[in-house]
């Protein structure tokens, strides 16, 4: 029986979002419009707007014990995502990111702060919560779960991916992600060696390495999957974007949990596309996003096209 639509496993961390009409250069000196602070990270924004959409979450991760972690506690709580599978670590140091967000664009430039907090590892909590979820998503910060989360799940389990950067332990887990899913920034990866190849080619290059699904997130030109030998193309719905910092992890977010529900892909993309797109009306990545009954709606005006 499964008791959660998704099992979250990943990334928290407190995001400082500052607003400027224009990011500045080295050595340049702009006036700040407004700052804000929200809970963020990878794992953390996708459990919230898992939960947001009316889904079963269980989310796991790591926050200090310092006023940051606190703060980052209490908003995940505020989403309605139970803390009970997160751990606390006394005397820990939970990670910041800063976020610098163009107002005009809601283009957004982050530096963040390496996780210093204990690596996260399979033990008995997370064996248990994978055999009772539809389905796992796990973010970059987990890459090395992936393979063996797999096989203690099993295949009615589907693991779904969020790939950010190339990184150890990257290529293990292309061969066993049901889905693997990284932005288009991905292809330029010097491993993959796609230099001269253009968008298309490149796209059908790694979906050869590729045992599971890919689909490539675009940002604002939406996203693209390949079925079969075709490669199709959701575009974005008219949205004006304030804020694009929660569009990649809310997209993987709506993903999982339309798998968790049978959507067929095609339909699931288009679903994730109008999540993300819908979560950039907002400041913070998360008080944009939509309730299920409104992402639906728009998911169903997207119309897919046929890449040559």
């Amino acid at each position: 029986m499964n008791n959660f639509d998704v099992l979250v496993i990943g990334r928290s961390c407190l995001d400082v979002i500052a607003v400027v009409n224009q990011f500045p250069k080295e050595n340049q000196k702009l006036p700040l419009e407004f700052r804000l602070t929200e809970g963020g990270g990878q794992g953390g924004t996708a459990s919230c707007c898992i939960s947001r959409l009316g889904g079963r979450v269980a989310y796991v991760g790591k926050l200090g014990d310092d006023e940051e972690g606190k703060f980052c506690l209490q908003r995940i709580m505020d989403f309605g995502v139970s803390p009970e599978f997160i751990d606390i670590v006394a005397g820990g140091k939970t990670p910041l990111a800063y976020v610098f967000i163009t107002a005009d664009s809601g283009a957004r430039s982050i530096v963040y702060e390496r996780n210093a907090l204990p690596k996260l590892d399979i033990d008995s909590k997370i064996k248990n919560l994978a055999r009772q979820a539809k389905v796992v998503l796990l973010d970059p910060e987990v890459t090395h779960l992936g393979g063996p989360l797999k096989k203690i799940a099993g295949s009615d389990v589907k693991v779904v991916y969020d790939c950010e950067r190339w990184q150890p332990g990257i290529e293990d887990i292309m061969l066993t992600a049901d889905f693997f899913m990284p932005s288009s920034e991905f292809l330029a990866a010097s491993e993959l060696k796609f230099k001269d190849l253009n968008f298309g080619q490149s796209i059908r290059q790694l979906k050869a390495r590729v045992a599971g699904t890919l689909i490539v997130t675009r940002g604002e030109k939406g996203a693209c999957f390949i079925t079969g030998n075709t490669l199709y193309h959701v575009p974005v719905p008219d949205v004006r974007a304030v804020d694009t910092v929660g569009a990649g992890d809310n997209f993987h977010a709506a993903f999982a949990l339309a798998v968790s529900r049978g959507f067929g892909l095609h339909q699931a993309v288009k679903f994730s596309v109008a999540v993300a797109s819908l979560s950039c009306r907002e400041y913070g990545g998360r008080q944009g996003v939509p309730t299920w009954e409104e992402a639906l709606k728009v998911a169903n005006s997207l119309t897919e096209k046929i890449v040559d």
